[in-house]
């Protein structure tokens, strides 16, 4: 009766089941037989097969364990450094560092940064104290440390800091971002009663622990026993340092000479000694010195041990003596097939893209308009020479002329296949030098606001004008972004000529081989990164192999670094009395410049606004360079990124800028500078993320208008031009409204630039009318590229 809708039940279940039923899941004994079966021979031999795999990699892992063990406390490595940084102001580092060479040493006196060798313990190390206050020296320090040992004062909780003050707290987040090393904290100035002892290190170490690592240590350092204790814990760890670090071999100076270059007038050849560390240095390879600049290698000379823990069975310090007398025991040259040049500017070529002859086609089609200008009789006033007569343009050329004049005096929407250059544009609408001078100032002003003179020709009055209209335009920014105002003494389409319109931002196509500005043709590109920085690092692999041009790692050497400025050379010597001077070897292409993209953070601790093209002081791991970035987005659905005037806080922006090329990763810490009165401030954190000139950044403006009649879809908008021509110029840019319209310009209205547009919607009085313009934005060449060389 019901069709297929009739419905029905489940069957009965049984309490007694039938014998047959019950045995239904179970498979008979014949069909067993039918069933392959896995050949068991063959699982046993994958089984041992992989046993053994497993077998073999523990003991990969264990042998390479082993091996890095051997090589960061045996004889032949070197001395292990220890920074001591006190976590405030009102501990006291030097007692803690007498104390501790002491104990390492026979006699706790010695030179900066010496080394020392304890065969009682068995170690070698080198003990530095970090000046609390000197933000770049305890930044410097803490790139070469092995081990960070953060000191602290029980007797500090009754201060305001409470064992940590602003600059300690400071510091350490700078730390975090370079990748913190091995970590201890040492506690100073326990009670000596045990009970009380015991307490303080609970509430010290209950304060601080959330600020360092979980496997950081927690040690009392207030007797000799504390120390010992520390000391023999210290050479049985086994230490982490950043991976950057182990990338390229850096030396830590203990030595630093200067010796006179005849040959060149201005330059010297400076002698740092040190032991070097990481990796092989080659002979070949070129070396960075940071502040100063990427140099090449003379000679690389192998120097006798001067703190051998085979020679010092008493445990000394290094003396000045022994390292002035040192023995040599090999000396390496560079060769000069092999040796890296020291290449960093490409040099342009101002006829490389110019026709320097005609071809057969282009001198075939001359000589016919030749023949067809000598056949055209023209009418000539009598007495007229052929001369004159080259001179006289006929009427007809003129009208062609200027009717094609007519017809190009327009805007052209970037779409698709239709994208036009921008400078084509400005070639079709010509400027005479006056107004071409005009747009091109005014434009200046609009891409960096309002500059900052030099601070030499500046009052104090003037400056902190000038800092409060950069604070005005960071406020602005951030309330109407990319908003800007129409001159009313020069006409938008003069003013704004290098900008275009984009139909979408994520679709429409920009070509980033067009246009590029003079600085490229200085600057290196790669074709694939990734395959090209695969291919460095295995060619720097195979160098290390290479016996004959290397210096292990762990040696005591001295090298020879040629045609280093004679200034330069004196300002690390001064140097060398407050921080260390480091050198690190670079890979190939690293001293060639390019265009680096950083992703940056601006740091919690700095309220300034930082605005784009701003000079500031790049540390990229032990390199350190001057550069002028801008700023932009980070889209992932997009081939282009819009720029951004400001570095906003609270969020991760891209900074773009004209340096020396770097293989990440790294990490990156950018300075700010006011002055030279004041030292510098961090004000930005981030790392490495590519190297890529073709990445379009497009700076976006929006020009703005405000409805004066609206009849349905159309209205008549004003004071977004202000004559007819530029509406005509602009009108096949989409224009959009903040309540959500979009639409298009129909034609101007009057003499004062108000124009009707008609839109996809009714506009409401109390909306606004926008027009978005692009135009693709470069970094600022700096003036020097490293905090050293004077400008």
């Amino acid at each position: 009766m019901g069709g297929a809708r009739a419905q029905v039940n489940k069957a009965h279940k049984t309490r007694f089941a039938s014998k047959s039923s019950r045995n239904v899941h179970k498979v008979s004994s014949k069909d067993k037989s039918r069933i392959a079966k896995p050949d068991r021979n063959l699982t046993k031999g994958a089984r041992a097969a992989r046993l053994q795999r497993n077998k073999m990699m523990r003991e990969q892992k264990r042998d390479a364990l082993l091996k890095e063990k051997r090589a960061s406390s045996g004889s032949n490595s070197p001395p292990r450094v220890i920074v001591l940084f006190g976590l405030s102001r009102s501990v006291d580092l030097s007692a803690l560092e007498q104390d501790l060479l002491k104990l390492l040493s026979a006699d706790g006196t010695g030179v900066v940064y010496q080394a020392v060798a304890s065969s009682e313990y068995k170690l070698r190390a080198t003990v530095l104290k970090a000046p609390h206050g000197d933000l770049l020296a305890c930044m410097e320090m803490a790139k070469v440390a092995d081990l960070i040992a953060f000191v602290t004062s029980a007797s500090s909780s009754n201060e305001e800091d409470c064992y940590i003050d602003a600059f300690g707290s400071h510091c350490l987040s700078i730390f975090r971002a370079l990748g913190l090393p091995s970590t201890a904290v040492l506690i100073r100035d326990l009670p000596s009663e045990l009970k009380k002892k015991n307490d303080s290190k609970k509430v010290c170490t209950s304060s601080l622990s959330s600020e360092f690592p979980e496997d950081c240590k927690f040690y009392p350092a207030d007797t000799k026993d504390d120390l010992h204790k520390f000391l023999w814990l210290f050479k049985e760890q086994r230490f982490s340092v950043p991976h950057w670090r182990n990338q390229r071999p850096y030396l830590m100076a203990q030595k630093v000479d200067v010796v006179a270059d005849n040959s060149i007038s201005g330059k010297c050849t400076l002698l740092l000694s040190g032991y070097i560390r990481a990796r092989s240095m080659s002979v070949n390879q070129l070396v960075h010195i940071t502040g100063a600049g990427d140099f090449q290698l003379s000679k690389i000379e192998l120097l006798k041990d001067p703190c051998s823990l085979n020679v010092r069975k008493g445990g000394d310090l290094m003396e000045s003596d022994d390292m002035n007398e040192a023995q040599v025991i090999s000396c390496l040259t560079p060769d000069p097939m092999k040796q890296e040049p020291l290449l960093v500017e490409n040099v342009p070529d101002p006829l490389a893209g110019e026709q320097t002859w005609p071809t057969e086609a282009e001198m075939a089609e001359a000589e016919r308009n030749q023949e067809e200008r000598k056949l055209k009789r023209k009418t000539l006033p009598k007495g007229t020479s052929e001369y004159q007569a080259a001179w006289i343009v006929e009427d007809s050329d003129a009208d062609v002329s200027e009717s094609e004049n007519e017809e190009d005096d327009g805007m052209v929407l970037d779409e698709g296949e239709n994208a036009f250059n921008s400078q084509g544009r400005m070639d079709e609408f010509e400027l005479d030098d006056d107004q071409a001078s005009l747009a091109l100032v005014s434009d200046e002003e609009t891409e960096t606001h309002s500059m900052m003179m030099d601070g030499e020709n500046l009052t104090r009055e003037q400056m902190e004008e000038e800092i409060r209209k950069i604070k005005e335009a960071h406020a602005e920014d951030e309330e109407f972004p990319d908003e800007v105002d129409t001159p009313l003494d020069v006409p938008a389409r003069k003013r704004f000529a290098k900008y275009r319109g984009l139909k979408s931002f994520r679709t429409s196509s920009w070509d980033p081989k067009e246009s590029l500005p003079q600085e490229y043709a200085r600057i290196f590109a790669f074709d694939n990164f990734n395959r090209t920085q695969k291919h460095v690092l295995s060619r720097a692999r195979e160098m290390e192999q290479n016996i004959d041009e290397c210096i292990p790692a762990g040696s005591y050497a001295r090298l020879h670094i040629r045609e280093v400025p004679i200034g330069m050379a004196n300002k690390l010597n001064r140097v060398t009395t407050t921080m260390p001077v480091t050198l690190c070897g670079l890979m190939q292409h690293e001293s060639k410049i390019s265009v680096l993209h950083f992703s940056l953070k601006k740091h919690d601790s700095y309220t300034a606004p930082i605005k784009a093209k701003a000079e500031m002081i790049f540390n990229l791991g032990f390199r350190q360079f001057v550069a002028r970035p801008i700023f932009s987005s980070d889209s992932f659905n997009a081939d282009k990124q819009k720029m951004e005037r400001f570095l906003h806080p609270g969020r991760f922006s891209v900074a773009s800028v004209y340096a020396p090329i770097s293989f990440p990763p790294l990490p990156l810490i950018a300075l700010k500078i006011k002055d030279d009165a004041t030292p510098a401030t961090v004000a930005a954190i981030g790392s490495l993320r590519s190297i890529d000139p073709d990445r379009v950044i497009l700076k976006k403006i929006i020009l703005t208008g405000y409805p004066q009649r609206v009849s349905k879809q159309k209205a008549t908008v004003r004071y977004m031009f202000h004559n007819p021509e530029d509406v005509r110029w602009f009108k096949p840019v989409e224009v959009w409204s903040k309540c959500g319209r979009r639409g298009r310009i129909k034609e101007p209205v009057g003499t004062h630039g108000a124009m009707k547009c008609i839109l996809n919607g009714v506009l409401q009085q109390h909306d606004t009318l926008c027009m978005s313009l692009f135009k693709r934005t470069y970094p600022r060449w700096p003036e020097k590229w490293f905090p050293m060389t004077d400008a």
